[in-house]
Parts: structure tokens; C-alpha cells; sequence
């Protein structure tokens, strides 16, 4: 694969095979720049047409720009050609978590630690609208530091996919994992049955073996239904009492993410430092945060080149394979501070009478009061910065009634945040305004963004475009 050509090769030098399926294969490679480690997934577009999995790469790949966490595996970029589609991703030195749990059980301190880990992971996932479904240690990876990251989204789920008893009703995951109103199939909640998964990966740290197996499949969910297992004699108490709440066969009592943290066994060994363990923590109240621009600055999440061009709909990757959703997002620039556009959307969510709260650094979120349609409405909005007090920010209805989330941003977040917004992007999918004076406002944003991109923004629209071009004409790639 080392002699091919095309802008993959020009980027990255390719080595060995980490591991094949039916669809794609995974190497190993190093960023020829930056001497970064990396791993390549190549999926072969044909083979997954032909067999109808196309809409589950289109997911795996919005899931994973909505799910950035260090407990995650990052996806650094995405390209794509007639024939294939490339994820560069985060590379994991320490393999899957099911290696060591093959040789033998985990001492309590480490299989507490991978368990902290994944559980603000799978926190953050629900926070952001996604389900993972798939949850077990081959799909838990180990970097150089041994800290865990989620790996595999093919069989993630995002809050849209509810129908409208606000269920999901896909069966799929592994068996010895799978909860039990997932195999019952009268539909489930999405973040229920990944707290079952995370129970049985608990079981599988502690005793080095699954709580439910049978080699009849059909005695083996048996089991799972009624939730019958074991624990062997060393388990702790404290252990022995979380697992019993969250491998409860009832979805409607078992234990909710926000418990198991606040578990006793899970919270031995946090302390407030801690960073790989308490990444994500409670959310805090947006009306006791008061830190001046610098410190809000410091905490946006920073965009290199790729960010900037998937996050930019001129430039978006994604729609050489993905079909483009404009009806649940939104995203606009400003040349204000984050702590003004911050005090902006707190200001709007307190006239709407919707309950803010700072949810990671640069992410907050908006819930309104009242159950809607389709449940509450839950609007994310994530603030990036691009450079000094250059900001994108991107506004995402995560649950709800889409009507209800485009009322609300058409006539009272576009308007409201009009005077610190420099353009929205999608000006045109806006509705008419009757207002004379925003209509103005409005061509002249549109004027000015046009200046500000010959003028400041050149040498980087140049390398875009250059990109684009290369992913469109490129056919040499393995």
C-alpha cells in the first residue's frame, strides 16, 4: 500500500494490518508531518452497498464527530472516493480490553479505574443523544497510558432514531451483553440498555468470565431475562450491590448513570484532581459561572484545519457519502467573546423559560420545562474557537419535537443573538423576515463574510479548496 498514490499517501505512510472484517480492514500509519501514530480504517464502499449498510457508516461517522471525549477513540478526519472511505483515527497501543481480561481477572483498583472510565464516556454519549449498543471489552481500547477509549459506533443509535412511543426497537449487540428488553424486541430505551452492557463488562473486569453464558443460545437469554448470575465469593460488597441495581431486568428500576457515580465503590479513589476519571462531572448551573473572557477562552475547544472544514458547510466531508440534515442544527460565527455569547444564550434560555446548564468545556445545554410531542425539548449548543476571539458555534436540537426546536431557533435564537452574530451558515434556509431592518443586516453580514474570506481567510479557503478537489478527483487510493 506504501507506493500507492493520492492525498491519503501524500499524508500518511501506511504499515502493517491491525485487524480485518467482512467490510473493512485497519493499519497502522504515522502522520509523515507530525510523526503521529494513527489508525486507518478502509471501508469498501462497494461491498457495504451491495449489502444495504451504507446508512450505518452515514451514522458511525456523524456519531463520532458529535462524540469528542478522552475516553472516546477520536476521529481525526474522514476522506472518501468512488470506491472507498477512509476514517483516520485515534491509534490505541494497548489493544482491546478483552487481551488482558483473556489472561485472567483484574485486580479491583485497575478494573475500577477502566469502569470509571467508561462511565463518564457513556455519560457524555447520552448527553450528547447517542447509544452505543455495542458495549463489551473488544470494543473498549487501551492507549499508551492505559486509559480506556470506546471504540466500534457501527451500531450506535442517536436519540432521532426513537419512534414515537420514545423507544428503540433495532435488535443488535452481543448476546452475553444484551439486556433483556433488548431481546424481548417491544422496544427499549437506548440508555438503559447500555447500563446493562456496562454492568456485564463489570462482572467480565472482576471475575474474568460472563455472567450469563450457555451453549444454548436460547437458555443463555433465559438467564439474561431473569437476571440470573452469581457472584463469586471475592467480589466486594460494595460491588456485589452495584451490579444487582444495574443488571436489574427491569428497565424502569435499574440504576441510572448519575447513581453509579455516585455509588460508593464506583467513587473510591476519584479525587477532585483527577482528570482521567472526572472528566465530564455533574453539570454545573450557568448562573454561578462567572470567569472572564480569558479563562472562557481557554476552555473552547480549539479547531484545526479538518474541524474547520467538516464544521463548514462549503467545505463538509460528509457530503460526499452522507446526506445533509440542515433541519436539526444550525451554526453561526461571531467576533465576540465566549463569555458574551455565553451570556447571550443564557439571557434567551431565561426568557424561554428552558433550564441552562454548562455541561464540558465550550458545551451547554438548554431543556425546556414541558413535555413536548416527542418528550422535552434539548437543545445542545457547542462554542469553538477558530482563533482570537473568532467564534463557530453550532446549535443542535439533541431531543424533542424538530418543529418545536425550529420555532424557537427561528424566532427567538436567530433573532435575539443578531447583534453578536457575524453570519449564520445557512443564511438561505432561513425564512423571510419581515423586518426591513434584519433583512439589511443580514446582506450586509453576508457582504462582510465574503471580505473577511479574500482578505484574512485566503491562504486557508485555498487549502480547502485544494482539498476538496484532490477527495473528488483522487482514484488512486488502496
Amino acid at each position: 500500500m506504501a507506493n500507492k498514490g493520492g492525498i491519503l499517501m501524500e499524508r500518511y505512510e501506511l504499515g502493517r494490518l491491525l485487524g480485518q472484517g467482512t467490510f473493512a480492514k485497519v493499519y497502522y500509519a504515522r502522520n509523515i508531518k507530525t510523526g503521529q501514530s494513527v489508525a486507518i480504517k478502509v471501508v469498501d464502499k462497494e461491498k457495504i452497498l451491495r449489502v444495504g449498510l451504507m446508512d450505518q457508516i452515514k451514522r458511525e461517522i456523524s456519531v463520532m464527530k458529535l462524540v469528542r471525549h478522552p475516553n472516546i477513540v477520536h476521529l481525526y478526519e474522514v476522506m472518501a472516493t468512488k470506491t472507498k472511505i477512509y476514517f483516520v483515527m485515534e491509534y490505541c497501543k494497548g489493544g482491546e480490553l478483552f487481551n488482558k481480561v483473556a489472561m485472567g481477572r483484574l485486580k479491583e483498583d485497575v478494573a475500577r479505574k477502566y469502569f470509571q472510565q467508561l462511565i463518564n464516556a457513556v455519560d457524555f454519549c447520552h448527553s450528547r443523544g447517542v447509544y452505543h449498543r455495542d458495549l463489551k471489552p473488544e470494543n473498549l481500547l487501551l492507549d499508551d497510558n492505559e486509559n480506556l477509549k470506546i471504540s466500534d459506533f457501527g451500531l450506535s443509535a442517536l436519540v432521532e432514531s426513537k419512534r414515537q412511543d420514545g423507544l428503540l426497537h433495532t435488535t443488535c449487540g452481543t448476546p452475553a451483553y444484551v439486556a433483556p428488553e433488548v431481546i424481548n424486541r417491544k422496544g427499549y430505551d437506548g440508555a438503559k440498555a447500555d447500563i446493562w452492557s456496562c454492568g456485564v463488562v463489570l462482572f467480565v473486569l472482576l471475575a474474568g468470565y460472563l455472567p450469563f453464558q450457555n451453549s444454548n443460545l436460547m437458555e443463555m437469554y433465559r438467564k439474561i431475562g431473569r437476571a440470573e448470575f452469581k457472584c463469586p465469593s471475592w467480589f466486594p460488597p460494595e460491588a456485589r450491590r452495584l451490579l444487582s441495581r444495574m443488571l436489574d431486568p427491569n428497565p424502569i428500576t435499574r440504576i441510572s448513570l448519575a447513581k453509579i457515580r455516585g455509588s460508593t465503590w464506583f467513587r473510591k479513589g476519584i479525587s477532585t484532581s483527577s482528570k482521567s476519571t472526572a472528566v465530564d462531572e455533574v453539570s454545573t448551573d450557568l448562573a454561578s459561572t462567572n470567569t472572564d473572557d480569558k479563562q472562557e477562552a481557554a476552555q473552547m475547544p480549539k479547531l484545526n484545519a479538518f474541524d474547520i472544514i467538516t464544521l463548514y458547510a462549503k467545505f463538509d466531508l460528509s457530503k460526499l457519502f452522507e446526506e445533509p440534515c440542515l433541519k436539526k442544527e444550525a451554526k453561526f460565527t461571531s467576533r465576540k467573546p465566549a463569555s458574551m455569547i455565553i451570556s447571550k444564550l443564557e439571557n434567551i434560555a431565561k426568557h424561554l423559560k428552558m433550564k441552562a446548564s454548562k455541561k464540558d468545556a465550550g458545551l451547554l445545554r438548554f431543556e425546556g420545562t414541558k413535555e413536548g410531542k416527542k418528550g422535552t425539548l434539548s437543545i445542545d449548543v457547542e462554542i469553538f474557537e477558530v482563533v482570537e476571539d473568532f467564534h463557530l458555534v453550532e446549535v443542535k436540537k439533541s431531543n424533542g419535537d424538530t418543529l418545536e426546536y425550529q420555532q424557537i431557533l427561528n424566532e427567538c435564537l436567530r433573532p435575539g443573538l443578531q447583534d453578536i452574530v457575524w453570519t449564520w451558515q445557512d443564511d438561505q434556509q432561513q425564512p423571510q423576515q419581515s423586518d426591513d431592518q434584519f433583512d439589511e443586516q443580514q446582506r450586509n453580514n453576508q457582504l462582510q463574510q465574503e471580505q473577511h474570506l479574500d482578505n484574512q481567510q485566503q491562504p486557508l479557503e485555498q487549502q480547502q479548496l485544494l482539498l476538496q478537489n484532490h477527495l473528488i478527483q483522487q482514484e488512486q487510493l488502496p
